[in-house]
């Protein structure tokens, strides 16, 4: 008997719960009284007015535990009631591979990450290091478990780390590519698109910064976005620019001040400008009542309110003035 393919109905009770929970996160004005906060310990109240757990006694190290497991718990509260388990998955997918990434690289530097592993992932962050110390990845996803094995080759072989970054990072995005096909909405799709957009706008930037040339970009960059990587290295190096390939896009701005930043401009202008375009993509879900897309935004704009929450609450920690960590900030979902 043939599964019955998932509509944009089976979302209408999970949109309608998410959309609810929308008025309680981390909006500008909130975001302000937490910055002007006359102490850390108010702001961190505020912020648990929004849902999180009080880590007003907290130090620096366990506010970042509790903001991930305030991300975890998301994760599989909505998890286990999405109709449609590979669209969180597809939120888990990079700590799998930030996870991969870490074990692959301290092998040969031999430092100690067990404080930076994630439990945010489809698989433990215990079970990925039984894999890999053992050599057996059954218990794996397969394209995991491959581009793992492909990835401590590439190390082993050259004793390049940015090496086996770059193929980890292409097999993330082709994996993540693939848990887009067959859903019911496309929504996920174009804003994996923008996202492999954005991380080869970054890369085609720090070679720029760096002096790398046009073959080194390659080697960098990500198929299957909205831009043809060929076409991206290619403009790098050309006299009109890399923003010409970006100037109908939501990236326009972010690619203007890439440009900019190439030649020894504001890196965070760049940085924030990025992460801004996404954030707009992410808001044109408001307009969709139900369906994938109310599901998508809200754990894309967790991640972005958690990523809010943080910088001011270690800026305030270490007694950074509010102007300071206003700058680097991000816009808001809420």
């Amino acid at each position: 008997m043939s599964k019955t393919k998932v509509t944009e109905n089976d979302y209408l009770y999970l949109s309608a719960a998410l959309r609810a929970r929308e008025h309680r996160m981390l909006g500008r004005d909130k975001i302000e009284r937490m910055l002007e906060a006359e102490s850390f310990g108010e702001a961190a109240r505020i912020l648990a007015d929004c849902g999180y757990p009080d880590v007003s006694e907290m130090g620096a190290d366990e506010v970042e535990a509790a903001l991930a497991v305030r991300r975890a718990e998301l994760l599989n509260e909505i998890g286990r009631i999405a109709p449609e388990q590979q669209l969180v998955d597809a939120f888990r997918l990079k700590y799998d591979y930030h996870n991969a990434k870490a074990l692959i690289k301290a092998e040969k530097s031999k430092a100690d990450i067990q404080g930076i592993l994630s439990s945010c992932g489809r698989v433990s962050p215990e079970k990925i290091k039984s894999a890999f110390e053992s050599g057996d990845y059954r218990d794996l996803p397969p394209a995991l478990a491959e581009a793992m094995k492909e990835a401590a080759g590439i190390l082993a072989r050259t004793g390049n780390p940015q090496l086996a970054d770059f193929f980890l990072d292409k097999a993330y995005f082709a994996e993540l590519l693939s848990l887009c096909e067959g859903l019911s909405g496309g929504f996920l799709k174009e804003y994996v698109k923008l996202q492999i957009d954005i991380a080869n706008l970054r890369a085609a930037v720090r070679t720029l910064r760096m002096g790398r040339d046009e073959n080194f970009l390659k080697t960098a960059l990500i198929p299957g976005g909205n831009v043809r990587p060929e076409s991206l290295a290619a403009a790098a190096t050309a006299e009109e620019g890399i923003s010409r390939l970006f100037s109908s896009s939501i990236l326009a701005e972010a690619a203007s001040a890439g440009e900019e930043a190439a030649k020894g401009g504001s890196i965070t202008k760049f940085e924030i400008c990025c992460d801004n375009a996404e954030m707009r993509f992410i808001k044109l879900a408001k307009f969709k009542g139900f369906g994938s897309e109310p599901v998508v935004s809200y754990l894309a704009a967790v991640e972005n309110e958690i990523t809010c929450a943080r910088m001011i609450l270690t800026g305030k920690l270490a007694g950074i003035k509010p102007e300071l960590i206003r700058e680097r900030l991000r816009e808001t979902y809420a």
